[in-house]
């Protein structure tokens, strides 16, 4: 479960958002300037809000009034970006395992094996991010991520660096990842058609106010 509520002022741009969502995944969608970023970073304490509060799973991590704001490093939180970000300097089995050994947590061989396989990245796991696609990166992206064992995923526009051919590649991918890996998901995307094939609740963000939440349906 996630509930949002909060206000924050960036420079003259204000954003204002609240909404509750169970969803599997919750697409936020918008015009570039929006304000989907700012939102997905003050979800995962990059940013703090002004005024309000954030829950995840239950657990209060922002309440402006009380005075809370969990760190970044303590919430739980998988964050995939645009681009993938491995580090260049590690194969893609250690760019695998960092989120693991950063969040202190022992080797989950049968976890590994699963998110290798979902993802079908079991044949790369010697290369260097140099020598991979922007489809396989991302890939490797969200693998990492996974592993860290999250409790909420964000993906701030995973597939808005790849042309049409890579996001027809990777597309499937996120869709075994919404059915198959049991991790609730935020989808930022201006992509009506890649949001209507993953998202299962989305919140509409215009001028960093929330003019629609719903099903897909309000995509139409």
């Amino acid at each position: 479960m996630l509930r949002v509520d909060i206000e924050k002022e960036l420079g003259e741009f204000s954003l204002s958002a609240s909404f509750t969502s169970e969803g599997r995944v919750i697409g936020l969608f918008g015009a570039s300037g929006a304000g989907k970023s700012s939102l997905v970073n003050m979800i995962a304490g990059l940013l703090r809000p002004d005024r309000g509060t954030i829950v995840i799973d239950g657990e209060t991590v922002d309440d402006t009034a009380a005075g809370i704001h969990v760190p970044t490093y303590r919430r739980s939180i998988g964050y995939v970006f645009q681009d993938a970000r491995l580090f260049p300097h590690l194969n893609v089995a250690q760019n695998l395992d960092y989120g693991r050994r950063m969040n202190g947590l022992a080797a989950d061989p049968a976890q590994h094996k699963r998110v290798v396989d979902l993802l079908d990245i079991g044949a790369l796991l010697d290369r260097r991010p140099g020598k991979l696609s922007g489809g396989e990166r991302q890939r490797v992206a969200l693998g990492r991520a996974l592993l860290s064992k999250p409790r909420l995923l964000l993906l701030d526009e995973p597939l808005g660096a790849l042309d049409e051919g890579r996001k027809l590649e990777i597309l499937p991918y996120l869709v075994r990842l919404r059915d198959e890996a049991n991790v609730p998901m935020v989808y930022v995307s201006h992509d009506v058609a890649e949001l209507r094939q993953l998202a299962t609740q989305i919140v509409m963000l215009k001028q960093g106010r929330v003019t629609s939440f719903g099903g897909v349906k309000v995509l139409s």
